[in-house]
């Protein structure tokens, strides 16, 4: 539950500093932009609607893209701001 990750529209997930130093606001997947990730609450304020009720997924997910792949996709897109993508 870091607040330091930043999710794209389909909620690929990925740290804030890779965002901006490596992915310059293009996810490497669909190309959207990313914004921070929202925090489940930890306290139950309705009856179920909480982290213990439900927990976020701890499968790590990797890219399939090389990272040439990845840069590439990036150059193209990177000065097309994220609403017009």
């Amino acid at each position: 539950m870091s607040t330091e990750a930043r999710i794209c529209s389909y909620e690929c997930t990925f740290c804030a500093d890779c965002v901006e130093t490596k992915l310059f606001n293009v996810c490497p997947n669909c190309g959207g932009g990313f914004v921070p990730r929202p925090i489940r609450p930890v306290q139950q304020w309705r009856t179920g609607v909480c982290v213990q009720s439900h927990p976020p997924s701890d499968k790590r997910v990797q890219l399939k893209y090389s990272r040439e792949d990845v840069a590439a996709h990036v150059a193209r897109i990177r000065d097309v701001p994220p609403e017009a993508r």
